[in-house]
């Protein structure tokens, strides 16, 4: 039985349903193992449509270029089938396929007949819900691929039939980031984390700096008194918050707010004597511990020489990064 790493989708189940819907033969990529360095890892998707058309990546390369192929193929016979790479052909190295390791896909031409599963799964996402998919790889009569969409991350049943492997494929929302202060860095850094795949929401109690067109599509932005508006927002162990206002009273107000939450991340923008200001303000007044300040990131962001509000927002996002994939750096 093999099980995927909780990863974030970017929409795919998504996708899958719009080319169903749509009636274009595809095919469904879906990484079961890999072993040594390769360029993704278990569980990674990608989609190519009978036209050689490609939606995600499952590694690039020569690899992707042979899994492509046998999409396609796949597409026009709708037999599934896997795909086995090994990256360590003493002739590779032309195309670029010397990373070692070794990959299995499973190329699946009959997504049509799971629709309702990946469109539960899509459907999931956009509501912050959680779940798993199960892909039950049958070898006889004739390989043939069964998906089931479990609500809650479970282990599928026990079966009697002739089962080859069982891969079970957890569906989890992107973390939450919530972003505020719609300022120069609060609003660059909304939109750099949403580009690597954070769910951002920003909030700002001023109009002109929490204007909907001011960001890409995607980006929730929320309008009034900042504290209220974070103690509504859904913020759990797995939430990310960056504090970014126009000034550290403002900064204080929200920290106040955040600070006794169990977040994944909590960041505070300011120079070293603003923080030390702050902190002892927070810690006579007892609106936190030292235990609880001591997990505030601040002064916020990778030490990376950064000056620019780019550059800024590059630093923040880099240690976002680094906390939601667990980076000894963080």
């Amino acid at each position: 039985m093999g099980r995927a790493e909780p990863q974030e989708e970017d929409g795919m189940y998504q996708k899958i349903v719009e080319l169903i819907d749509a009636g274009t033969p595809c095919a469904a990529l879906l990484v079961l193992s890999a072993q040594g360095s390769t360029p993704q890892g278990a569980g990674t998707r990608a989609i190519v449509e009978q036209s050689g058309r490609l939606w995600g990546t499952v590694g690039g390369g020569a690899m992707e270029a042979k899994a492509q192929q046998m999409a396609v193929e796949a597409c026009q016979s709708q037999r599934p089938c896997i795909f086995s790479f090994a990256m360590t052909n003493a002739d590779a190295a032309d195309e670029g396929a010397v990373c070692g390791g070794r990959m299995r896909v499973l190329i699946d031409p009959t997504v049509a007949r799971h629709r309702e599963c990946y469109d539960e799964a899509a459907r999931a996402l956009k509501n912050r819900a959680r779940g798993c998919l199960v892909a039950k790889i049958y070898a006889e009569p004739e390989m043939h691929v069964e998906v089931e969409w479990h609500p809650e991350p479970s282990m599928p049943a026990s079966t009697t039939n002739a089962l080859a492997e069982v891969f079970v494929e957890p569906v989890l929302p992107p973390p939450l980031l919530v972003v505020v202060g719609g300022g120069h860095v609060g609003r660059t850094v909304a939109v750099e984390a949403a580009r690597v795949g954070f769910d951002v929401t920003l909030i700002d109690d001023r109009p002109e700096f929490a204007a909907a067109a001011l960001f890409p599509p995607g980006i929730h932005v929320l309008c009034g008194p900042v504290a209220e508006q974070i103690a509504a927002c859904p913020l759990d162990a797995d939430s990310f918050v960056v504090l970014a206002t126009r000034g550290h009273l403002h900064d204080s107000k929200a920290l106040a707010v955040c600070i006794h939450r169990p977040l994944a991340y909590l960041g505070m923008i300011g120079s070293r004597r603003k923080v030390a200001l702050v902190r002892k303000n927070f810690l006579e007044t007892g609106l936190a511990t030292e235990e609880e300040f001591d997990r505030v990131f601040a002064p916020i962001g990778l030490e990376i020489g950064a000056v620019t509000v780019p550059e800024i927002a590059v630093s923040i996002v880099a240690q976002l990064i680094a906390v939601r994939r667990k980076a000894a750096s963080a």
